[in-house]
Parts: structure tokens; C-alpha cells; sequence
């Protein structure tokens, strides 16, 4: 039996069915957001996994494009795998309900959110968000809840909530947000350069609101909701971790302590084996069991060390950015590198700047069809010391290159001040902590390295945190975590910034929450870590873009024609356009509003072909001088095509400086010289002169507008 339950949310109505669409799930809920509807199912497995040491979570964001009414492109004509709008989708939902499940259930749970329907101005991903969290809430699902998310503006100074797309386009910022009543849960922002104090007011504004939506949750599950299961906890037996504990405690305590994450992990290998090896009689068939009690013993001194006696295993202080090392230009064929180290993460970026036809065309249920600025991240094995073939990214190299991309979105020159295509690939080359942010500040560097006019450096850094299991108002917050702090800590605040405000955020915890105060000190952090990499690391190696791009860039013209002209350049078949890049070997790019881009290495035929689409799309101006083509030579002059299609008569008298008895003496059919536009007689007729355009050239100061 359906029931229906709604809400309001920016001002917009929000409608909750249940008991309609997929029963057979654990839980499911279709949400109606405006005319934005998704269909959100959490499903579990009757029986835990055997042999593993995790939870075995899976979110998935599917994106139909008949939710847009569009038929997908391709031979196939059906969706293939999931864009990169929806992998990261899926991502943020994860980080949302991960931490509050029960640690030790080891049963597969699978999440679909299925985007039935999109209006523009009603957020896809704010409605899979409220599902997931309803469709959790009402199952049997063991999950601690209810959490409930919105999405924040910035447009004019207010903070808004959910934005609609004019919004979305004025605002300078884009954050999702989930929280519980009390606690804040994950963060993800790119931001405009917004000071660390308007965000941490947008955060309490949309906590408010979600306060209201987790009460409209908690209205449906008392109404609709399911008993939750119960589940075969998986717990260390306690005769196992007192012998571990007791056997290993001090060894393991030295043998974590050093700076080379290399030698620490082989001191902590055999302690590990040399437990295993003394316990293998007394707990036979025990072996999965006494990994994690090994496993729970080095998180629990990790953590006493930061958090009883404020040490870290590497030897520094709890605000202390391990060493910094950057170069740039290291590859001399590439039109901009940049290597960043921070302690033993190191990134190489490099940038390839490329035409606007190069810029990624995207099949999507957004309004965005193409992006002109690429960020990738690549995450080989050996960058962490494994010897397994690469397969290729996976979903957190997508969302580490995307939250890079983000961070530095808010700097890169608008296609006006900058008209090109710009691909970053940043390259891990050594992992211990926090790569994506390493990555951003590789970015910065290379993009400097390659000449791109960015509006300020960008800078990336990561902030710790240790919680008191015992009493979660103890705490501490550190930074520059490395991976070992990861792993056992309960925090990864990421942000990423200038000098003036943040660009990026995302959060990652263990906890079942975030304290106002915890994400004040992150901030406070991670605004000294960024500023500090930036003033010691990279700008004394890089303080400004190169003024002029690597050779092996390409040079792009630009130029702006009449709409009604854009026939014309191209010509029947393509024949003109053709015939330009055929004679200049330009690349050019025409868009619907009359811009023209013309990419090549050659500067003066660039010059040239948008001397030709000019001449083409205007009228010819005296006093201009052209390359042009001979084409046919009578006994008073020869006959010049200097634009596809428009010919005109140098005179004999105007072939050279000096007499000319006969027109072959100074030129034949075929050969390209200079003219210059003498005057348009009143039958249309264009004359031309040879012997104006050396004089043109030899001139020092003139008006004329010329191309080689």
C-alpha cells in the first residue's frame, strides 16, 4: 500500500512514496522533487561474507538518460558505464552513511539510487540523498540514523539552499552537506576562493535545515519502518587479542616508529610473523582473527601516541608539514611539468594545452555538455610499493582527479583571457598521505610551468583527527596526516585554497560525527598548512606564470565573425574551411556564435588563416596586406587570389620598386607573394600592388595591417 509523505525544501516541494516501487528490497523510497524523480533501494545479504576483514559496502548513482529525454550516443544506444558526474555522486553518498554503520557487520548492502526524471532546477543528487537516507531508515538494515543532506549556494553573499540553476550559476560555491542532528557527517565543496568563516556559517545554516528534513525522516520511519535485523557480530575472541596485546605491544610500539614508511612496514611485518608464528598452535585456523587483533593493536597505538602523549610516528610535532621539495620543468617535450613532494607523497603533473575542439564533450543528465578543463589522476601500484599490473582508474582515482579539479576550477582563465583546451594528468609516483592534495599543488606548479594565466596559487593540505572512544569530547586535531594516520585515524579534512579562501573541500570520517569545533580547527589548519607550502615551497621555486607558452604548445588566433558569415568560411561541402587548413595546416574551430579559434605551431600561418577568415566573413579593406596566390598572368599585370574565392590585378606598373619589362621576370603562375589592397573601384574590382607591400614591410612605422 502506498503512502505518501511531503516536505518542503527551498521553497520547493518534496514528495516521499513508499511501499509502491521495489518491495522486494530491504528498503526502498521514490523521491519526487519538483519533477526530479529518483528511486532509492538499499538491499542486504541474508548471510555475512566469509573471510574478510571489512564491510562490504556498495552506492551506486545510475543516471537514465530518458530522465532528460535523450537517447544515448553511440552504435549501442543504451547507457554504458557510469559518468563521472554519477561516480562521484556515488562517492559522496558513501562517505554520507558509511561511518554510521555497524563497524563489525560483515553483510554485503548495496545502494542504488536510479535517476527516473530531471528538472534542471530540482538537484538529482539532494533527492538520491534524501532516498538513500529514508530507504536505510526504514529497512531492517542494522544503520544509524536518520542523517540527512542539502546542497549550499553562495550567490551574493547568502547562502542558499539547494540552488536552482541560475543560482547554480551565479554562486560561488557548490557544498554538499550531511549531517545528524547534532553532528556534522562529510563536507564536499568547490568554492570560489570563500574565506574559511562564510563557510563555516553556511555549514551552521544548512545544519539548520537538515535538523528539519531528519524530522520529517523520523516521522516516516515511525510510521512505515522495519525492525532491524540482527547479525552475528564480528568480534575478536578476547583470549586472542590478550595474547596479541601481551606478546607484541612493545615491539609493535618501536617497530611503528620511524619516518621511512618502507622500513616501518618491513618492522612491522615481522612483528606480525613472528606473532603468527608463536600463536599458530595455540589458535589453529585462526589466522583471520589474529590479523585484525594485530591490526586493532597498532590503531590503538597510533592513536594513544597522538592522543595520550601528542607524538606521531614519524618523530613530529602535531603541527608540523613533513618536508617539502618541488621542481618544475622537468620534461622538455611536455608543455608544462611540475614534481611536488611533501615527505614521501610525491606527484608529477603535466599539462597539455591543446584547441578548443580538443575540450571533452560529455553525455549526461546535466545541463553541461562540454568541458574545457580536464583534471586526471593516476594511482600506479608502485607508487605504494606493490608488484600487481595497473587496471586502469577506478572510482577513487576519478574522485581524487575531480576533487583536484575542483580546487583549481575557481583560478584557471575564462575561455576569453585564454582560449584553450587544458588537460592536467597528475601522476603518483610515491603514496604516504593525502596524494590528491599533493596533486593540487603539482597542478599549481605545472600550470605556471606552462604559462597559463592563473588568478592565484593553489595549495592543498590535510588536517587528523583522534577521538576519545571513551569520552568523544576529547580530541585532537593535527596536520599533514600521512597514510598510517590515516588508517587509524578518524579523520581526513581536506582543503584546498589560495592565499584569500578555500576552493575545495572533502571530508572523510570514521566517527559517527563532526563537532562545530573540530571543523573550526580543521580550518584554522589547514589555512596555515596551505599558506606555509605555498610561501616555502612553491613560489620561490615558481612565483608567476611564464610569459610566454612552450614552443611545442600551440599558438591560438582568435577572432569573431558575423553568425550569418559562418557559411561563408565554411563553404559548400566544407570546401573553404578545407581549403584554409589544406594551405596553412591550421586546426579551426567555429562556434554557433561566431568565435573562431585557429590552433597551430606555426605563428605565421596562424596569422594567416585568420587574416583569410577575416577577409571571407568582412569586406576587404584598402591598406591591407594579404599573401596570396598567383593565379593568372596577362601582359599588363597578373591576377592575385589573396582571400578563398576574391581575386584581384596587380598592375605591372605595381609588381616591384623598379621597372619591369615583363610580368614573368618577377613572378609565374603559382607563386605566393605579398600585396596590398590599393582601392575597391565602383564595378567591384580590387587592385592590388606588390610593390606596396615590400615598402610596407620595409616600413618601421606604419598602420597597415599585415600577415606573413
Amino acid at each position: 500500500m502506498k503512502k505518501v509523505f511531503e516536505l518542503e525544501v527551498a521553497g520547493r516541494p518534496v514528495k516521499v512514496e513508499i511501499g509502491q516501487m521495489a518491495q522486494l528490497a530491504n528498503g526502498s523510497a521514490l523521491v519526487r522533487y519538483g519533477d526530479t524523480v529518483v528511486l532509492s533501494t538499499v538491499t542486504a545479504a541474508k548471510e555475512p561474507r566469509e573471510g574478510i576483514d571489512f564491510f562490504p559496502l556498495s552506492v551506486d548513482y545510475e543516471e537514465k538518460l530518458y530522465a532528460v529525454g535523450k537517447i544515448p550516443g553511440g552504435f549501442i544506444k543504451r547507457e554504458g558505464k557510469p559518468t563521472e558526474k554519477a561516480i562521484l555522486t556515488s562517492r559522496v553518498i558513501d562517505r554520507q552513511i558509511r561511518p554510521r554503520f555497524p563497524k563489525d557487520l560483515r553483510n554485503d548492502v548495496t545502494v542504488v539510487n536510479t535517476v527516473l526524471s530531471v528538472e534542471q532546477d530540482n538537484s538529482p543528487e539532494f533527492a538520491a540523498i534524501l532516498g538513500t537516507a529514508v530507504a536505510l531508515c526504514i529497512s531492517d538494515v542494522p544503520f544509524n540514523g536518520p542523517i540527512a543532506g542539502v546542497i549550499l549556494g553562495l550567490v551574493d553573499g547568502e547562502v542558499v539552499i539547494n540552488p536552482t540553476t541560475e543560482q547554480r550559476a551565479k554562486s560561488d560555491m557548490y557544498v554538499t552537506l550531511s549531517a545528524d542532528k547534532e553532528k556534522i557527517i562529510m563536507i564536499e565543496a568547490g568554492a570560489n576562493q570563500v574565506t574559511e568563516e562564510v563557510m563555516m556559517e553556511a555549514i551552521k545554516k544548512g545544519h539548520e535545515e537538515i535538523r528539519r528534513i531528519i524530522d520529517f525522516i523520523e516521522g516516516i520511519v515511525k510510521e512505515v519502518g522495519k525492525p532491524k535485523f540482527t547479525y552475528e557480530p564480528n568480534v575478536i575472541p578476547e583470549e586472542i587479542w590478550n595474547a596479541v596485546y601481551e606478546m607484541a605491544k612493545d615491539e609493535m610500539k618501536e617497530a611503528i616508529q620511524n619516518a621511512d614508511k618502507a622500513v616501518r612496514d618491513e618492522r612491522v611485518e615481522a612483528v606480525c610473523a613472528k606473532v603468527h608464528e608463536a600463536l599458530a598452535e595455540t589458535f589453529p585456523e585462526q589466522k583471520l582473527k589474529i590479523d585484525e587483533a594485530l591490526y586493532k593493536l597498532q590503531k590503538k597505538i597510533v592513536r594513544s601516541m597522538l592522543l595520550d602523549e601528542h607524538k606521531r610516528v614519524d618523530g613530529r610535532s602535531l603541527m608540523e608539514i613533513r618536508p617539502l621539495w618541488a621542481e618544475v620543468g622537468l620534461l622538455p617535450r611536455t608543455h608544462g611539468s611540475a614534481l611536488f613532494q611533501r615527505g614521501q607523497t610525491q606527484v608529477l603533473t603535466n599539462v597539455t594545452l591543446g584547441p578548443m575542439s580538443d575540450v571533452q564533450m560529455l553525455d549526461g543528465v546535466d545541463l553541461e555538455e562540454e568541458k574545457r578543463y580536464i583534471h586526471h589522476y593516476n594511482f600506479p601500484p608502485f607508487s605504494v610499493g606493490e608488484a600487481r599490473s595497473s587496471r586502469g582508474p577506478g572510482r577513487r582515482e576519478i574522485g581524487h582527479g575531480a576533487l583536484a579539479e575542483r580546487a583549481l576550477e575557481p583560478v584557471i582563465p575564462s575561455e576569453e583571457e585564454f582560449p584553450y583546451a587544458i588537460r592536467l594528468v597528475s601522476e603518483v609516483l610515491m603514496s604516504n598521505g593525502s596524494t590528491s592534495q599533493g596533486s593540487v599543488c603539482a597542478s599549481t606548479l605545472a600550470l605556471m610551468d606552462a604559462g597559463v594565466p592563473i588568478k592565484a596559487p593553489v595549495a592543498g593540505i590535510s588536517s587528523g583527527l583522534v577521538v576519545d572512544e571513551e569520552n568523544p569530547d576529547r580530541f585532537i586535531t593535527f596536520m599533514d596526516i600521512q597514510g598510517i594516520e590515516d588508517f587509524f585515524g578518524d579523520m581526513d579534512f581536506k582543503v584546498a585554497g589560495t592565499k584569500k579562501g578555500i576552493t575545495a573541500i572533502q571530508v572523510d570520517i570514521k566517527v559517527d560525527g563532526l563537532s562545530y569545533e573540530i571543523i573550526r580547527q580543521a580550518f584554522e589548519i589547514t589555512k596555515k598548512g596551505r599558506i606555509q607550502i605555498l610561501d616555502e615551497c612553491m613560489l620561490p621555486v615558481i612565483s608567476e606564470p611564464r610569459k610566454s607558452l612552450s614552443p611545442y604548445a600551440p599558438k591560438i588566433f582568435q577572432t569573431k565573425i558575423d553568425v550569418d558569415k559562418i557559411r561563408e568560411v565554411i563553404g559548400p561541402g566544407g570546401k573553404v574551411i578545407n581549403k584554409i587548413i589544406a594551405e596553412t595546416g591550421v586546426k579551426i574551430d567555429i562556434k554557433d556564435d561566431g568565435s573562431v579559434y585557429v590552433a597551430t605551431t606555426d605563428e605565421r600561418m596562424g596569422k594567416r588563416a585568420i587574416q583569410i577568415i577575416e577577409g571571407i566573413a568582412g569586406e576587404v579593406v584598402p591598406g591591407t596586406v594579404y599573401t596570396g596566390k598567383v593565379t593568372r598572368i596577362m601582359n599588363f599585370g597578373a591576377f592575385v587570389e589573396f582571400l578563398p574565392g576574391k581575386e584581384g590585378l596587380v598592375h605591372i606598373s605595381k609588381l616591384d620598386n623598379k621597372r619591369v619589362n615583363k610580368v614573368e621576370d618577377v613572378v609565374n603562375i603559382g607563386d605566393e607573394i605579398d600585396v596590398k589592397v590599393l582601392e575597391i573601384d565602383k564595378q567591384g574590382r580590387i587592385n592590388l600592388s606588390r610593390k606596396d607591400a615590400l615598402n610596407n614591410n620595409d616600413s618601421e612605422d606604419n598602420d597597415s595591417t599585415t600577415v606573413h
